[in-house]
């Protein structure tokens, strides 16, 4: 998998290589919208993670996860702001979203 110049042409990239799902983050795990399903984070793993930011502006910063579910089949996208504007929400999750590519 090349480097992006783009989150979107990330996204479309990664869409097109069966990362079809989109997650959201929530307290103390992502949660898949489009069917309610809730991963915690001993149950998925981080795939890819590229960082991009805006050329016209410096803080606006976000990172693109690309997730997969060690059972059940889901493979889908996580974007998050990076850096001051990071939602994180437990430290369980912050550990498991930090940790380096597999």
């Amino acid at each position: 998998m090349g480097k992006y110049t783009t989150l979107s042409e990330a996204i479309n990239d990664l869409t097109k290589k069966g990362f079809t799902y989109n997650f959201n983050m929530k307290e103390d795990c992502i949660e898949c919208a489009e069917n309610q399903y809730q991963l915690q984070p001993k149950e998925f793993n981080i795939d890819k993670k590229h960082r991009f930011q805006e050329m016209s502006d410096v803080d606006n910063e976000s990172v693109l996860y690309a997730i997969s579910s060690k059972e059940g089949g889901l493979k889908g996208l996580l974007v998050n702001a990076y850096g001051i504007y990071a939602d994180y929400r437990s430290f369980k999750l912050v550990q498991k979203l930090n940790r380096p590519n597999r």
